[in-house]
């Protein structure tokens, strides 16, 4: 049984007779008030509200009229009233508050209607400093948190997709809600005012250029619940943040079965490695199984970089996650339905090509309106037992390093732009990663290893085993280059990737023995180039 204070008991049922309504957002307001109207509720609004009311013919009193008082300040104070929260937060049944009540001329609001003045729209549309400020809500959420702590009695709606379960409720229960009901919007209205918290706090932190404020919120809305998480015995939901970043939380699903948590993770990471490379420059197609590539490759259209980056490593690019820098045109949709692949992301595509995809009803289809931008700020959590590590997204790029030339011979121009794309690679591979590139291609890559030798060994078997399957008798790392996210510690890992054929190396450098692999480096003949960067990728 659900109490109060002093031990009285909230009732089940709870008349609605009297609803206060204010909200930015009108969708659906203007039926649900009529069907508020209908059940013989009494109407009680604020400036726009009201006026949208009004002027749809529904008898509405002001808030003015409740509080004695005017909207003052450009509207910055209406509701802050003890009228209006001494009549969201009054018990009902306590003896003590119907004396204040009565003495105070307080009439009870039964239901809340409120959402929130649309802050994290705002940002998402650039708005200055000062405008951005004046979007940050104080009567809506100090009403939404009285309203919902005072559950027992009180009704509170802070998103128009209850509208409907709330007016069947009332048709249900002779105008009456249920307590269960009441709970469960309650609920919901502390986590909308904590999200919307969580916005205006991160916001002011960036302004501020804080990195690590005192007090971090992280906040999502619920997008789908789904079937199970990275394992059937998992519960998962998939939450979007509002962030207006191009990718698998935005995109459009044109057609497939419903994405699982694992298609989402691998999407997600898919498409972030693939918005590396600028589509008005090159076209360039990412294959992604388990988090990890593999296979990249550009080309002069999206058929061929498909092509080239499946002949990385066919087997792996079974049922896995493909990813365009391009519109998906038919020939190459033609193409990558000729195998298992879970999921499409791209662009945009053709009409033609979306019917040769809806020929495989399971296989998603995500366009997204655009590619993400590397180099934007952004946030990245990740949980630990007990706490939460947060950091900015690795927006580092290749293209804007000052590259050094540490050995005696320099890259030739082709090692160089293959150097570049192979760091690009890598920066999207779990460490210790080793990509090996070759002509705009990958050519094996090893990832996820505790040592750095490993990497390069898995990557130059992956090498073996592809040129196997195309009938070669030559690895496809002969010739090639290699990147690695971190520094070599010891020259034996630059020694691997020499073995297998690598001609030129990138790495961050910054080990105590560089002096030792750039001598390696210069003995076996190889050309290499630090970036003074590192792509850890846990």
């Amino acid at each position: 049984m659900a109490v109060v204070s002093k031990g009285i008991p909230a009732p089940d049922l709870v008349s609605v007779k009297r609803a206060l309504l204010s909200v930015s957002d009108k969708t659906g307001l203007i039926d649900f008030a009529k069907a508020l109207a209908a059940q013989g509720v009494e109407l009680v609004s604020t400036g726009g509200t009201r006026k949208a009311l009004a002027d749809a013919g529904l008898t509405v009193k002001d808030i003015s009229e409740v509080t004695g008082f005017p909207e003052i300040m450009d509207g910055r104070v209406k509701t802050l009233h003890p009228s209006v929260h001494g009549g969201l937060l009054a018990i009902r049944d306590d003896a003590d508050h119907q004396t204040a009540m009565t003495a105070h001329g307080i009439t009870g609001i039964d239901l809340l209607c409120v959402n929130l003045y649309p802050f994290e729209e705002t940002v998402a549309a650039g708005a200055d400093y000062a405008n951005t400020i004046e979007n940050i809500d104080i009567g809506g959420p100090a009403m939404t948190r009285a309203a919902a702590k005072n559950h027992a009695y009180v009704t509170m709606v802070s998103d128009p997709q209850d509208y409907s379960s709330v007016i069947e409720a009332l048709q249900n229960n002779n105008g009456q809600t249920t307590l269960e009901l009441r709970k469960k919007l309650a609920q919901k209205a502390f986590a909308r005012t904590a999200a919307y918290d969580a916005a205006v706090s991160n916001w002011m932190a960036a302004q501020l250029g804080e990195t690590a404020p005192d007090y971090r919120a992280i906040a999502g809305k619920l997008n789908e619940v789904m079937r199970y998480g990275e394992n059937p015995h998992q519960a998962a939901g998939f939450y979007v943040t509002g962030e207006n970043r191009p990718g698998v939380a935005t995109a459009k699903q044109v057609q497939g079965k419903k994405l699982s948590y694992n298609n989402i993770n691998d999407t997600d990471a898919a498409f972030e490695l693939v918005s590396e490379f600028d589509p008005t420059k090159t076209s360039a197609v990412a294959i992604i199984k388990h988090a990890n590539p593999c296979g990249v490759a550009e080309g002069t259209s999206i058929l061929q970089a498909y092509e080239r980056a499946l002949a990385c490593d066919p087997v792996s690019a079974f049922g896995g996650i493909v990813a365009l820098n391009q519109k998906l045109e038919a020939e190459a949709a033609a193409e990558i339905t000729k195998i298992f692949t879970e999921v499409i992301i791209a662009p945009d595509a053709s009409e033609e090509a979306m019917q040769l995809v809806a020929k495989k009803k399971n296989l998603r289809l995500l366009l997204t309106g655009g590619l993400a931008d590397p180099r934007a700020e952004g946030l990245f959590v990740k949980t630990v037992s007990g706490g939460l590590l947060v950091q900015n997204r690795d927006n580092g790029m290749v293209d804007d390093l000052d590259l050094k030339v540490v050995t005696k011979r320099a890259p030739t121009e082709q090692e160089l732009i293959d150097l570049k794309m192979a760091f690009r690679v890598a920066k999207h591979v779990k460490s210790n990663a080793i990509v090996y590139v070759k002509d705009g291609a990958t050519v094996g890559i090893g990832a996820g290893q505790m040592s750095r030798v490993d990497s390069a060994r898995i990557a130059a078997r992956k090498a073996q085993d592809a040129a196997e399957a195309m009938g070669l008798q030559e690895p496809l790392t002969k010739g090639c280059v290699v990147a690695s996210d971190a520094f070599f510690p010891f020259a034996d890992g630059l020694l691997s990737a020499a073995e297998a054929g690598a001609t030129a190396v990138i790495q961050p450098g910054g080990s105590m023995r560089d002096d030792e692999v750039i001598k390696a480096a210069d003995e076996a003949g190889l050309a290499m180039v630090m970036t003074g960067m590192r792509h850890f990728r846990h």
